[in-house]
């Protein structure tokens, strides 16, 4: 089912076709509601006409208020919480039972770790111990993410950086082409289109002629760009696909944890991370909200490892089902390089028992001596996050983030402004890209150490989803990366003092949304 639209493309009108929601997904949000809604009616019944179970609903109540408090969790996803247990009667703390819960289930557990035997065995050791000469606060964050996530610290091997989707799409196809083994590829979002059909050509014919091509794209932020039964029709074509977190008709907090990650991978070789989806807006090739500013970061070497291992976790997590691989997975590299890269995942818990892309950006802000700069869609952050930021401009640290001047969601927008204030009272400096949407995720210190990845700096992305990104230490690409960021600059407006004043029902619209931001 699909509907037409038309966009003005210079003096040009375009027509376009996207999809509707597809019939499984309505199908399963209609009982997603409809079970919440018998089980909060039917407690509401029994508790005005059972005797005495009104007081046992409060007594649950009550409960549910002290675990929440007596939780580990982040103050920020605690007070939401409290709030709607407290002000919904009877609706409150099942809603709570329902959807607080924020860990994998065991089954999904187990099935990540039947991935482990595609793990490989490498001694980073000698890599630490020089990164610990250069970077003493790399190699702290190297061994946290060795902890976390089981990350590895490799040699530079060749990096190039891409400035804009545009940029990567030529390459990425000249890498797919050159492809003799196996195709992984991982996307929170592809779209019919330009972008993809050319991608989609090319891995076709790979499939064809042998070619192991495999393809993760996430169930939810496909929604409403792919057929619900597209795993089955790139099957035809000897593609294996597999849809991410497969949305059910099942009332509980699974479908927050959705892959985000955007992982591209030809014979174990070369290997793409960054912010851009294969969707025609990434490349400009549509206007939704202006310009689209994106990046990615291609990578050659042994870091390219550790973004096959991620791959195939999730390829095995998407769906059950054993698909063999009978070739080598890790090829030592022919190229070597100054610098050190760091690729890494993160996800909920329990696969990832603390916050692998937080701890590392706060890292990246409190080693910072000279300058941060970061640019991110979304500014959603805890008071961590935020005090770290403050304490680096305090400390006579140029911090300054890049944001989006066109929102893609007006609320979210809202939000991210709210920080604004607070932020620029310790000198923190705040900038919007006026030429339209930046949805680039790069974090850039000291001319030294940078993060290109998939990490957006709100709650969702911190917390909920599967995020990669790779970390990196005098690489070849990081002077390309302060190039790029010295021209977003230019190309954004400094907010001001002035800009930050609003009319009082935009503020409170703004703190009551900024209460439960960490729910959205």
């Amino acid at each position: 089912m699909k509907r037409k639209y038309s966009y003005k493309a210079g003096d040009k009108l375009i027509e376009r076709e996207y999809m509707y929601i597809p019939a499984r997904y309505v199908f399963s949000i209609i009982l997603i509601i409809l079970e919440v809604a018998a089980v909060v009616a039917s407690v509401a019944v029994l508790c005005y006409y059972v005797p005495y179970f009104y007081l046992a609903a409060l007594a649950t109540e009550v409960v549910c208020v002290v675990r929440i408090c007596s939780s580990d969790d982040n103050p920020e996803y605690k007070v939401p919480w409290l709030l709607v247990v407290l002000l919904l009667p009877v609706a409150g703390f099942m809603l709570y039972f329902l959807f607080y819960k924020r860990t994998l289930d065991r089954s999904l557990v187990k099935r990540l770790k039947s991935q482990k035997k595609y793990d490989y065995a490498y001694d980073d050791y000698e890599n630490l111990f020089r990164l610990a000469e250069r970077y003493p606060d790399g190699a702290k964050v190297a061994r946290v993410l060795s902890k976390i996530s089981g990350a590895k610290v490799f040699d530079g091997g060749k990096q190039e950086y891409f400035p804009l989707g545009e940029a990567k799409w030529d390459r990425l196809l000249s890498d797919l082409e050159s492809a003799q083994t196996f195709i992984y590829l991982e996307y929170f979002i592809i779209e019919e289109g330009e972008f993809w059909n050319s991608i989609l050509d090319v891995i076709r014919r790979k499939a064809a002629e042998g070619v192991d091509v495999r393809l993760v794209y996430d169930d939810f932020g496909c929604m409403t760009t792919l057929p619900a039964d597209y795993d089955k029709q790139l099957k035809r074509f000897g593609i294996h696909a597999r849809p991410f977190a497969r949305l059910k008709p099942s009332a509980d907090g699974e479908f927050n944890n959705r892959s985000h990650r955007k992982i591209a991978v030809i014979d174990g070789k070369i290997g793409y991370t960054g912010g851009i989806n294969l969707a025609d807006e990434y490349v400009n090739r549509i206007v939704r909200f202006g310009h689209w500013k994106d990046t990615a970061v291609r990578l050659e070497g042994r870091a390219v490892w550790e973004l096959t291992r991620l791959f195939l976790s999730d390829f095995g997590f998407a769906a059950p089902g054993e698909l063999p691989v009978n070739y080598e997975l890790y090829p030592e590299p022919l190229c070597h390089g100054k610098g050190f890269v760091i690729p890494f995942g993160d996800g909920p818990r329990p696969v990832y028992k603390r916050e692998a892309a937080k701890s590392t950006i706060m890292s990246i802000i409190t080693s910072a001596k000279r300058y941060v700069y970061v640019t991110t869609p979304y500014l959603i952050i805890d008071n961590d996050m935020c005090t770290a930021l403050e304490h680096a401009a305090l400390g006579g640290v140029d911090v300054r983030i890049i944001l989006p001047h066109v929102p893609d969601k007006k609320l979210v927008l809202e939000i991210s402004r709210s920080y604004y204030p607070r932020l620029m009272r310790a000198g923190v400096r705040i900038y919007e890209y006026t030429p339209g949407f930046i949805h680039s995720k790069v974090y850039l210190s000291d001319d030294g150490v940078a993060m290109v990845g998939t990490v957006n700096m709100d709650y969702r992305s911190l917390v909920h989803h599967f995020e990669c990104a790779a970390l990196l230490y005098g690489c070849e690409c990081i002077p390309d990366i302060r190039k790029d960021l010295d021209a977003t600059l230019a190309a954004s407006a400094e907010i001001t003092e002035e800009d930050t004043r609003v009319s009082l029902p935009r503020r409170m619209l703004r703190a009551v949304v900024r209460v439960f931001s960490t729910l959205l």
